[in-house]
């Protein structure tokens, strides 16, 4: 969710200074882009996971806390729930064996987690939502400690003036209140961050724009909430809804939602950060001591502090990202659109497919982008956390085609000439595009698993939806340490 802040108490002056700090940014950022040296990339990589925590029970653990003191372990790091928790993979470069690092470092570090999480009676999940959450369980009382969160639930709900409303119609229907934006850490996903220069980055985030339903269809995980069969991705629709700051005349009058697709292709990265000021008030409006203007002047890089923490508050399913490390600046497109799990192989090869598949779009003479709609991609998009793998996309040149189709047919050649230009490891190329290949000829994903596990639980005689939950997680979790492949299953 961000940077950490403090407590704070925003008077009407904060906001005037944070706004007037922010659009200062963005002409420290603008000057940047057309006269600083910026790092190229090369491909560096960098990997997030967000996980869940169940108590011995399988139910949620409030521990994260208890968990993170015994990890000492500063990868892992809490999250907007008591019952998740982050960890933030070292990048790595794409180059020969890159992704296989990132999988041993998952490994490692994951093992690692749920041995010391073991400590306090708890263990670790690795899915899109946790299915054995229950409605009364995600208050206020459940945000973690960090007082981001609160500062967060409070300015939601002061920009709304009403409780949100989760209206969510799939396989069942889900209509409920809340009064928090606990519903939001029901959401655990996989980020997939790449460094690119600045004058190639318009072209990755369109590229990662469109092909953003193909990955949401390949990786759903997350078709069950509160006891409820939805959509294959429930996590798309639940997290565009429970940080919503419009009431429903805002929405009517065209107010841009914080979780958002975006409405066009981009030229630069600098329109993003330019919509992010231009439509978005401020969350928090904590203001630096910098002056970006004055550091630029000096010889200095600017952290450009406003811009980032207020990028950080529009949640973008693929997100622009300006950062400094070692003095130097770079930027890098945050790709958010998939859930966690089901194992880490399985995540690796979503990698292995995105990372591959966006950088042979983004170097193409006639960008795919140039020949379809954004409105089709969005629109793609929505389809594809509905109906998961089983759903039918947009693309230019085939019209409506069933995703499996699409991937086989045109786009694991893509991405395996995409990996090639990395240099990454035949190998691992191979053996990580070939889960995709498999994946696509069975049909079967982590939302098709869960589905079929709780149909057959159910069909075995009459018992409780919450028992059921219980059990499909039950047969889940060893599964998911075995890092066998989904489609295996």
């Amino acid at each position: 969710m961000g940077k950490d802040v403090e407590s704070h108490v925003f008077s009407r002056e904060d906001r005037m200074r944070y706004r007037d700090k922010v659009r200062q940014c963005l002409d420290a950022f603008a000057r940047m882009l057309a006269e600083a040296p910026f790092e190229d990339g090369g491909g560096m990589s960098g990997l997030e996971i967000e996980l869940n925590l169940v108590d011995e029970h399988y139910d949620p653990a409030l521990r994260n806390q208890r968990v993170l003191d015994t990890l000492a372990d500063p990868a892992f790091v809490t999250e907007l729930g008591q019952f998740n928790i982050e960890i933030n993979v070292p990048p790595q470069r794409l180059h020969g064996n890159g992704l296989a690092r990132f999988e041993a470092q998952v490994r490692e570090s994951l093992n690692a987690a749920e041995e010391h999480a073991a400590q306090v009676d708890t263990r670790l999940a690795m899915i899109g939502i946790l299915p054995t959450l229950r409605r009364d369980q995600l208050t206020s009382d459940v945000l973690s400690a960090n007082p981001r969160y609160a500062l967060l639930n409070e300015q939601i709900f002061a920009a709304r003036g009403e409780d949100l409303l989760i209206a969510i119609d799939g396989v069942e229907r889900l209509h409920v209140r809340c009064d928090s934006i606990a519903p939001e850490a029901a959401c655990t996903s996989v980020q997939f961050h790449l460094q690119v220069a600045p004058q190639r980055f318009a072209a990755y985030w369109n590229a990662a724009q469109a092909i953003a339903a193909v990955q949401v269809a390949l990786g759903a995980n997350a078709p069950f909430l509160f006891g409820q069969e939805l959509w294959r991705e429930t996590r798309i629709p639940l997290f565009e809804q429970a940080t919503d700051t419009r009431a429903e005349e805002l929405k009517s009058q065209g107010v841009r939602p914080r979780v958002w697709f975006g409405e066009r292709w981009v030229t630069s990265i600098f329109d993003l950060f330019e919509e992010n000021v231009r439509y978005f008030p401020a969350l928090l409006p904590i203001c630096e001591d910098e002056n970006p203007i004055a550091t630029l002047d000096a010889g200095g890089t600017p952290r450009l502090g406003e811009l980032r923490l207020h990028n950080g508050t529009v949640y973008r399913w693929n997100r622009p990202i300006y950062d400094v490390v070692d003095g130097r600046p770079h930027v890098r497109v945050e790709n958010r659109v998939l859930p966690a799990g089901p194992t880490v192989v399985d995540s690796m090869a979503n990698a292995a497919f995105y990372f591959g598949l966006v950088h042979r779009l983004a170097g193409q003479d006639r960008p795919v982008w140039t020949q379809m709609s954004f409105g089709a991609a969005e629109e793609n998009f929505h389809t594809a956390a509905r109906h998961g793998i089983d759903a039918s996309v947009f693309w230019p040149g085939l019209g409506s085609v069933p995703v499996t189709e699409l991937v086989l047919r045109r786009l694991l050649p893509l991405a395996h000439e995409g990996l090639d230009e990395w240099g990454v490891d035949p190998a691992h190329r191979d053996r990580l595009l070939g889960i995709v290949e498999q994946r696509c000829l069975a049909q079967r994903n982590g939302a098709t698993w869960q589905v079929e596990a709780v149909h057959a639980i159910e069909g075995n005689g009459p018992v409780q939806r919450d028992d059921t939950m219980r059990k499909l997680l039950q047969e889940y979790l060893p599964r998911m340490h075995s890092n066998v492949p989904v489609h295996e299953w």
